[in-house]
């Protein structure tokens, strides 16, 4: 039986051997959630940047550009880092690649590519992920994107949900690590949004004005996709 285990920051990876393993990395609050909308939305890939100059650059090649540092929307580019800048029809999205980078997601896809598959997850896409998993019948690590390599507590919750669908598929005994995400899962899951009120990252946004942006990256299986990382681009999963 395969085994789910959790990394809860990408500061932590050098602690585990991704390879023969799908990672599945998670930035609920926004990064990968944002990308799974993005891809439902109808982008037709996307290219993770790790520095702004990077993502600013892919616009001569045609790319729209989608940028965030500290949760604010950078300068000079066509789209912050909330889902609904994919979904308001301001910027066109359909049809069009987009270049992205962000202050902790956008790393950890970066940091985990030594794993035989990686995927994106997000309460969004989280029926589609645990059935992409139970295919590929592979140990998975979920990388939690973090905050600046700390833990927090939204991608945790997305590890424990995870865990807690693919039972009794898979070993989500044996990490001590999975074993806490699935408490705060059990924890968390009749309310979602009303538990991560009080985390750190979601105060941050809040104080940013972006409360709708917490209530929909909590909405489960809005999407029925994967995303995945293929030839230095991420494409939703082909069936």
């Amino acid at each position: 039986m395969p085994a789910l285990d959790i990394c809860f920051s990408p500061e932590l990876l050098p602690l585990f051997d991704l390879r023969g393993r799908v990672a599945v990395v998670v930035d609920i609050l926004r990064a990968t959630s944002s990308m799974v909308t993005a891809l439902a939305a109808g982008v037709t890939h996307i290219v993770p940047c790790s520095e702004l100059a990077e993502c600013r650059a892919l616009a001569a090649q045609g790319y729209l550009t989608a940028a965030e540092r500290d949760g604010v929307q950078a300068a000079g580019v066509d789209l912050g880092n909330s889902p609904f800048g994919y979904l308001d029809g301001v910027v066109p999205v359909a049809g069009r690649a987009v270049a992205i980078t962000t202050t902790n997601g956008t790393r950890a896809i970066h940091l985990a590519l030594t794993a035989d598959a990686v995927v994106l997850g997000a309460f969004l896409n989280l029926a589609a992920v645990a059935d992409f998993l139970r295919r590929q019948n592979k140990d998975v690590v979920v990388v939690c994107a973090g905050w600046k390599g700390n833990f927090c507590l939204e991608d945790t919750l997305l590890g424990g949900a995870l865990a807690a669908r693919l039972q009794p598929d898979f070993d989500t005994t044996s990490s001590d690590a999975t074993l806490a995400a699935l408490d705060l899962w059990q924890a968390a899951k009749a309310d979602v949004g009303g538990y991560l009120l009080k985390s750190a990252h979601v105060r941050r946004l809040n104080s940013l004005e972006s409360h709708q942006d917490m209530a929909f990256c909590v909405k489960p299986d809005a999407y029925d996709l994967v995303p995945i990382w293929q030839e230095g681009r991420i494409v939703a999963e082909s069936r």
